[in-house]
C-alpha cells in the first residue's frame, strides 16, 4: 500500500479543526462585497453592514452586548490584548495593581505574555498559580495570590488545550471580585464542547476561529467596556482604540457562522464526542494496560483524550503513527513545530519520565467511529517501536 493510499485518522482538533461548510460559504458571499468598513461611501457602508451584522451574531450568541466583542487575528492575539493590555491599563488606573496571576498550566499565549510583563518597563510581578493532579487551580493558592490587593488581572483557561481539564471559572470570579481583580479566560478548547462562563463572571474571554470550524486568522476577546487597556498599538482608532486596523468583513463573518454551528450542536456533539472519546480509552487500556489517562474522566472537556503511555518516546510515536495514517499531538501545537517538555504536566506533578510519553489524542465535529479504529488498529505497533527508541534514553 502506497503512502497516498493509507487512510488517515484526524485526531488533532485542538490544534485546529476542520473548516465548517457554513463558514467558507459565509466567507465567499462576504467576499464579494467591496469597501472599507470604515469608509463613509455606499460601498463602504454596504462592507459595513457585513462587519456589522456578524459581530451582531456573534454577540448575540455569546450572551454579550455587541459593544463588548473585539475581533482579533486569533487567540494568541486575544490572550496578548488580555493580559498585557488589560494588565497594564489596569496599572496606570490603579498604580497598586502591580501584579498578574496565570494559572501555571496555561497556554503559552498567556504564560508567555504574562512572563514577559516582568522584564518590562512596568516591572509587573508574574503570580503563577498551582494546580492539583487534575489540572484545576488550587483554591487556597489563589485566595493567597489575591489577598494583598495587587493582582490587576486573573488569567485562567477554561479547557486546557493540552490536557482538557476544565476550570471552574465561576468560583474564580467569586474570589477575584472580592479583591476587585479582573478575571480572563481562554476559552479557545472550550465553545462548542463545554458551557462558556456567564458573562458576569469574566471580564476578558479569548476566542479562536480555528478551533470552532471557521478560518485561520480570526478570533474574538470579549471585553467589557469599563476595562482599560494600554495602548499597544496606533492607528485609526477602530474597536474602541484597542485594535486599530482595517477589519475583515469576510473573517468576521465565517467566525459568527462557525460559532453558531458550534453552539448549536453543543449538546449532542458532546455527547457523541464522550462516546468516541470512550470508545478510544477503552480500546488503549485493552491494547495496553500499562498506559493511563493523565484526567480523570469527569475532569475534562469531551474531545480531548489525554494519555501517558510509560517508557514510550513521544516524538517517535508521533512519527510512528503519523507514518501510520494518524494526525496527533503530544500537547500544544503552537510552539514553532518544536515537540517539548510539558511545563502543563510538570505543573500538575507528574514525572518527567511519564510526561516523555504523553500523547495528546483531540477529536471534533468530523470525527468518526473508523478513526478511532484506526488509531487503535496501528498503536500497538508504533508504541512498541516508540518503546525501544525510549529505552535508549533511560
Amino acid at each position: 500500500m502506497t503512502s497516498q493510499d493509507t487512510p488517515r485518522a484526524y485526531l488533532d482538533h485542538a490544534a485546529t479543526t476542520v473548516m465548517r461548510p457554513a463558514a467558507r460559504e459565509a466567507f465567499l458571499e462576504a467576499s464579494q462585497v467591496v469597501g472599507n468598513p470604515s469608509a463613509v461611501h455606499t460601498s463602504g457602508r454596504r462592507a459595513r453592514a457585513v462587519l456589522d451584522e456578524a459581530i451582531g451574531t456573534i454577540a448575540a450568541r455569546l450572551d454579550v452586548p455587541r459593544s463588548w466583542v473585539l475581533m482579533t487575528s486569533g487567540g494568541t492575539e486575544a490572550d496578548n490584548l488580555a493580559l498585557r493590555g488589560a494588565t497594564l491599563g489596569r496599572l496606570r488606573q490603579d498604580p497598586s495593581r502591580t501584579a498578574v496571576a496565570v494559572a501555571a498550566t496555561d497556554h503559552p499565549a498567556v504564560l508567555a505574555t504574562a512572563r514577559s510583563l516582568a522584564g518590562a518597563e512596568a516591572a509587573l510581578q508574574v503570580r503563577e498559580l498551582g494546580v492539583d493532579a487534575a489540572g484545576a487551580l488550587r483554591p487556597e493558592e489563589v485566595d493567597g495570590a489575591l489577598a494583598d490587593g495587587a493582582v490587576g488581572v486573573l488569567s485562567a483557561a477554561l479547557v486546557n488545550n493540552e490536557t482538557g481539564a476544565v476550570q471552574d471559572i465561576a468560583a474564580l470570579a467569586e474570589s477575584a471580585r472580592a479583591h476587585g481583580t479582573l478575571v480572563h479566560t481562554d476559552a479557545v478548547q472550550a465553545v462548542g464542547h463545554v458551557p462558556l462562563p456567564r458573562r458576569e463572571h469574566v471580564d476578558l474571554m479569548s476566542l479562536s476561529g480555528h478551533k470552532i470550524g471557521a478560518p485561520v486568522g480570526v478570533g474574538v476577546l470579549v471585553a467589557r467596556p469599563e476595562v482599560r487597556f494600554a495602548e499597544l498599538s496606533t492607528g485609526g482608532g477602530q474597536q474602541r482604540g484597542v485594535r486599530s486596523g482595517t477589519l475583515d468583513a469576510a473573517q468576521a463573518a465565517a467566525f459568527a457562522a462557525a460559532l453558531g454551528e458550534a453552539l448549536d450542536a453543543q449538546e449532542a456533539s458532546s455527547r457523541r464526542l464522550a462516546a468516541l472519546a470512550e470508545r478510544l480509552r477503552a480500546g488503549v487500556a485493552a491494547l495496553d494496560p500499562s498506559a493511563r489517562p493523565t484526567l480523570p474522566t469527569a475532569a475534562h472537556s469531551p474531545h480531548i483524550v489525554h494519555l501517558l503511555f510509560p517508557g514510550a518516546d513521544a516524538d517517535s510515536l508521533l512519527f510512528l503513527l503519523d507514518a501510520a495514517g494518524v494526525d496527533c499531538s503530544a500537547g500544544s501545537a503552537c510552539a514553532a513545530g518544536v515537540t517539548q517538555a510539558s511545563p502543563a504536566l510538570a505543573a500538575m506533578g507528574v514525572p518527567e519520565r511519564e510526561a516523555r510519553g504523553a500523547l495528546r489524542l483531540s477529536l471534533g465535529w468530523t470525527s468518526t467511529e473508523a478513526e478511532v479504529d484506526h488509531l487503535l488498529a496501528v498503536l500497538p505497533g508504533a508504541l512498541e517501536r516508540a518503546r525501544a527508541v525510549g529505552a535508549l534514553h533511560r
